[in-house]
């Protein structure tokens, strides 16, 4: 999407199936990237029970809705500031359902023509806050989101990601009123970067598709089918131009060939599938892997050793302007508070690292709701920022120090989950829900911790690398 002042928010996203995940897990992830300085919060919103129904006014468009007198508990990422909206992105509420808004998508000026964009409808910045909190499963998300496109129109095209404990699916709206969603098929998974993804629309199979109930009528009545024999979704609504070639399927490409390498595609292919099986099991790691990635391993890496037109030639997944990434993980046979794990990189993921928040915790640690406009010591974001500030005009000096603590912080940010699941199959009741939110914020307190213990050495250390430097000849 674009806001009122700054540039696009252009994201990648990961989508797996329970049964194509390692340990049974659904998994949605997502980079939010739209600018490389603007802080991002974690938080837990309270459930809340109100003896009328509740009115959201979007501070970005006007857009207005009344809101149920019963709002659940969920997490949230919201932006530094509320001017131009709440943002609050990605989150786990306390029915185990989890929600990722949005994936930026474009519709094609043939089908706008048809349906225009409505100017005050509702935009990326306000679904989490008016989905999330309101419903039971990743299919309730999905049909309260196609209603409220339905009646209030939307200003613009989006991908929105679903997913509870056993189903995981991929919402994709088109104009200001057309929606379609796909299920996520159990063993597979999906990529998603910037472009409408679904394609062939099955209208007979109910357990795979939801979608807007005159969505064929509308096609067919404006002509909007290039190929009417089929009906294909990204076809018909979605974009096919050289900003997708060079700033889109490239992404997709790079992670069908990390889970998928089997398969011989080139970068800018316009005919990748949406859906993939890949040729092994992925484990939650993978999946943040790919999201911290940059084109590793080829030419096109913006720190690797290909040519400089080769360097620059694609847009990779991990950038600068990654606000935070995230992986809400649900997991099988446990509790809903324990299942659900919302991972948060602050900052740019490929120098940042994922940190474990259980679904059930009732707080994030003072760090985490800190978000300010500029730097600020005591904010999660700006711990992580700094790192990544420090490592960059330094990259062969500082790298593997960075991949090292890296590496360290994941596996014991992973063993502190696995003791703690352990310790939380013994719990019930408040007292179960203390113990989740104390592993939470431990886990979090150690992370930031051991990124300022980097983010010191590294200053120590970059003394010494200044161009105003001189190294005394002896034999002068």
């Amino acid at each position: 999407m674009m806001d009122n002042t700054f540039n696009f928010k252009a994201c990648t996203s990961i989508l797996i199936g329970k049964d194509a995940s390692i340990d049974g897990s659904t998994m949605i992830g997502r980079n939010e990237d739209s600018r490389a300085a603007w802080a991002k919060a974690l938080v837990v919103r309270p459930h809340e029970e109100f003896l009328e129904p509740q009115t959201f006014v979007s501070k970005d468009n006007g857009f207005t809705m009344e809101l149920p007198k019963v709002r659940g508990k969920y997490t949230a990422t919201p932006e530094w500031t509320k001017e131009f909206g709440l943002f609050e992105e990605a989150g786990i509420n306390e029915y185990g359902v989890a929600m990722s808004a949005t994936e930026s998508t474009y519709t094609n000026e043939r089908a706008l023509a048809v349906d225009p964009l409505e100017t005050d409808g509702i935009g990326e910045e306000a679904m989490v806050t008016v989905v999330l909190p309101y419903v039971q499963s990743a299919r309730e998300g999905v049909r309260r989101l196609g209603m409220i496109i339905e009646e209030y129109g939307t200003c613009e095209s989006n991908g929105v990601l679903f997913s509870d404990r056993e189903e995981v699916w991929y919402f994709e709206s088109a104009g200001g009123h057309q929606w379609v969603a796909q299920r996520i098929p159990d063993d597979a998974y999906a990529v998603v970067a910037n472009q409408m993804a679904i394609q062939e629309i099955d209208f007979d199979d109910a357990d795979n598709f939801i979608y807007k109930s005159d969505l064929r009528d509308v096609v067919s009545q404006n002509h909007l089918n290039p190929n009417p024999e089929t009906f294909n979704w990204r076809n018909i609504f979605g974009t096919h131009d050289l900003s997708d070639a060079y700033y889109n399927t490239p992404r997709v490409w790079y992670g069908q060939q990390m889970f998928n390498p089997e398969i011989a595609q080139v970068p800018a292919s316009d005919d990748m599938p949406f859906i993939r099986k890949a040729n092994r099991k992925i484990s939650r790691l993978e999946a943040q892997q790919f999201l911290a990635s940059h084109f590793e391993g080829t030419a096109f890496d913006p720190i690797g050793v290909g040519s400089e037109q080769e360097k620059r030639q694609f847009r990779p997944v991990s950038l600068a302007k990654t606000q935070e990434s995230h992986i809400l993980q649900i997991r099988p046979n446990m509790p809903t508070e324990v299942a659900g794990i919302h991972w948060i990189a602050q900052g740019v993921a490929a120098q940042s690292v994922y940190v474990p928040f259980y679904a059930g915790a009732t707080t994030t640690p003072a760090e985490y709701q800190l978000a300010t406009e500029k730097y600020h010591p005591q904010s999660a974001y700006w711990i992580f920022k700094l790192v990544g500030v420090l490592v960059d005009p330094h990259y062969l000096q500082f790298g593997r120090t960075l991949q090292d603590t890296q590496k360290k912080l994941n596996v014991i940010l992973a063993a502190n989950v696995a003791r703690a699941d352990c310790q939380a199959r013994q719990l019930t009741g408040d007292t179960l829900i203390e113990y989740l939110t104390a592993q939470s914020n431990a886990n979090a307190k150690l992370a930031l911790a051991e990124y300022q213990k980097l983010a010191a050495e590294l200053i120590t250390t970059a003394t010494d690398l200044s161009p105003l430097n001189f190294k005394q000849d002896m034999n002068l």
